[in-house]
Parts: C-alpha cells; sequence; structure tokens
C-alpha cells in the first residue's frame, strides 16, 4: 500500500520527532526540519526515482527533472512532444542523456501514458507538465486506468517556517503542512476529514509521529451561522479526540496566529498542545489555503514544495507560475514520500 493511501497502515507511526532508524545501517537519521534536507536525504540514499513526466515540454519542470537526474534524485521518463523537448533543452543548453522518452504529440494521451508508467511500476512518481491541471486530474482519477486509491484526492504543501516565526525566536526552522489550497474548493465535513487523514500521511512520512492539526478560521469560537468552517472544525477536532486519525491531535476552530506561534497562543489564553506547534495547517476552504499559500510564497518569499495525495503514488501538480527552483523542490518532496513507501 503507497503511504498516500489512507487506512490502517499509514495509521501506524513508522518514525518519531527525534528521528528514525534506517533499515540499511540501524543508524538513527533525523528527521528533516527544512526542505534542503528533503533533498539532501533523497540524495544522500543513492537510490533514484523514476519520475514521469506528462506532456514534458515545459521548460521549467524539463530543468527541474533534469537538475533532479544531475543530482542523483531521479531517472527522468519524458512522455510528450520530443521533438520540441529537444528544443527547449537545446536551447537551455541541457542533455536528455539518462533520459527515457516516449514521443506523443498529444497532451491528453501523453498523460494517460504517463499515468500508465506509473500504474504498472514503470515509474514512480507522476509529475504535470505542458497540460492543464485539470485534463491531468480526470485521467489520474479515473479509478480504471488513473492512480486512484479509492479515497479523497487533496494537495498538500510543505514549507520550512523560518526560526523566528511568530515574532518570536525558536530552537531551529521545522517542517509546516498546508492544504488544502489546490483540489477541493468548499469541502464538506466527509472531504475535510479525508483532507486531514491525507496531510497526517503526508506529515508521518516527514518522521512527524503525532501530528498536530490545526483547522484553522478566524477565530477560536464556534459562531453560527456567521462562520460555519467554526463548527466543522470544532466536530473534526472531537472526532480526533475519539481516535478518529490514530494518534494525531486536531484543535478546531484555531486563528492561523494561535496556530504557530507560543506567544501568541500564550497571550490570548490558549493552552491546546497543537497551539504554537501546529504540523498541519487545514484551511477550510480553497480560497483561504489558496491565498495563504501565496501570501507565503509572495509576500514572505517562503520555499514551498506539494504533492497530491490520496493517489497510489505521489503526484507533483506545479503551478504555471512555479520557478524551476519550486518543482524541484516538489520533486524531492515526492522522491523523499515514494521513498519512505520502500522501506
Amino acid at each position: 500500500m503507497s503511504a498516500l493511501q489512507t487506512g490502517t497502515a499509514t495509521e501506524t507511526s513508522r518514525t518519531s520527532d527525534a528521528g528514525r532508524q534506517n533499515g540499511e545501517t540501524g543508524a538513527a537519521v533525523a528527521a528533516p526540519r527544512t526542505l534542503d534536507d528533503i533533498v539532501a536525504a533523497v540524495v544522500r540514499r543513492g537510490i533514484p526515482v523514476r519520475v514521469a513526466v506528462a506532456a514534458c515540454a515545459e521548460p521549467n519542470a524539463l530543468a527541474a527533472v533534469l537538475e533532479a537526474r544531475d543530482m542523483g534524485m531521479a531517472v527522468p521518463v519524458l512522455v510528450g512532444d520530443i521533438a520540441v523537448t529537444e528544443s527547449i533543452a537545446t536551447e537551455r543548453g541541457l542533455s536528455l542523456e539518462g533520459c527515457e522518452v516516449e514521443d506523443e504529440p498529444v497532451p491528453v494521451k501523453a498523460v494517460q501514458r504517463a499515468v500508465d508508467r506509473v500504474r504498472t511500476g514503470g515509474a514512480d512518481v507522476l509529475m504535470k507538465g505542458l497540460v492543464n491541471t485539470d485534463v491531468l486530474l480526470r485521467v489520474v482519477l479515473n479509478r480504471v486506468s488513473g492512480l486512484s486509491a479509492g479515497g479523497l484526492l487533496s494537495h498538500v504543501a510543505v514549507c520550512s517556517l523560518p526560526a523566528t516565526c511568530g515574532g518570536e525566536p525558536s530552537a531551529s526552522s521545522r517542517l509546516v503542512c498546508i492544504t488544502d489550497a489546490a483540489v477541493n474548493i468548499s469541502p464538506n465535513m466527509e472531504r475535510k476529514l479525508g483532507i486531514v487523514r491525507n496531510a497526517i500521511c503526508v506529515a508521518r512520512s516527514l518522521g512527524i509521529s503525532s501530528p498536530r492539526v490545526a483547522m484553522l478560521a478566524a477565530t477560536e469560537k464556534v459562531m453560527l451561522p456567521a462562520m460555519p468552517a467554526t463548527l466543522d472544525a470544532q466536530i473534526v477536532a472531537r472526532m480526533a479526540d475519539q481516535g478518529e486519525f490514530g494518534d494525531a491531535m486536531v484543535a478546531g476552530p484555531m486563528a492561523l496566529d494561535v496556530a504557530i506561534s507560543p506567544d501568541i497562543a500564550a497571550r490570548k489564553g490558549v493552552s491546546h498542545p497543537v497551539a504554537g506547534r501546529a504540523d498541519i495547517l487545514c484551511a477550510p476552504d480553497i480560497e483561504s489555503g489558496n491565498i495563504l499559500y501565496k501570501s507565503l510564497t509572495t509576500l514572505a518569499h517562503v520555499e514551498m514544495a506539494g504533492i497530491l495525495t490520496g493517489t497510489t503514488a505521489p503526484v507533483v501538480v506545479p503551478s504555471r507560475g512555479d520557478s524551476r527552483r519550486s518543482k524541484l523542490l516538489s520533486l524531492a518532496l515526492a522522491a523523499y514520500v515514494a521513498m519512505e513507501c520502500r522501506l
């Protein structure tokens, strides 16, 4: 079972906040605290993952997967218009040496062929190239020929909060997951449960054995009928208390500042274990999640990596505005999660 699928296998804690055991050496390996730690861990393992790039003639996606190849993280499987891809590579001084190629100029057909490679074990990770996200998702979600795990599909972004986040210095930076900024528009209660489950799976793969989840809202009070998301947050938190997510803590409703800043949580008198220490920030809808994501990336210049979850393998669906660096980090996150599945 993939680590991205929900269920009992992923509810079992395999790691700890302090580190985990490496199956080959027996040495304790510290859990990553930054996105660069994730990159380093994938490179250090020395077993590149096969990345199927659907409609591969997209300059930044191509540059990212080739850089991942050069770092020893990935074996590119380029599916798409190979003549155009070769032209892009030549213009940028890039080499396609070591890449597997499948020529398919029609984007939707290229997506299906790339998905087929992942579904049949010919690749470990799917990455979007020059194709609309809705086209890719329709193929991915097909229950017969896609990568659906039978549950909810959602997006999880991962960033490293700086040591001064929240206005006071902390011991070091740490990884935080943000969900869902890209897929689920206005999730109902059932979908919110799935979104939380998927994010917990990613957090656990990153070495967070007992994730702390903040169900974000504008206040810590349930306010009906003005803010129905506050009631949803409270219900999800109560279900967590009853064991819905295994070894995980959920608090909500909770404002963003309370979720990430111990100082602000203390000033506001919020003493929940999640307050000021959230590992997962769960937005009430796609609008607030997307605004949070883009506020961090554009205003605060926080680097992000992101993958789709709820699939049988990691899927990288970068935005058109994402840089080569951002796409490389997302590839590293996908490779790390895929790597954890095989330990």
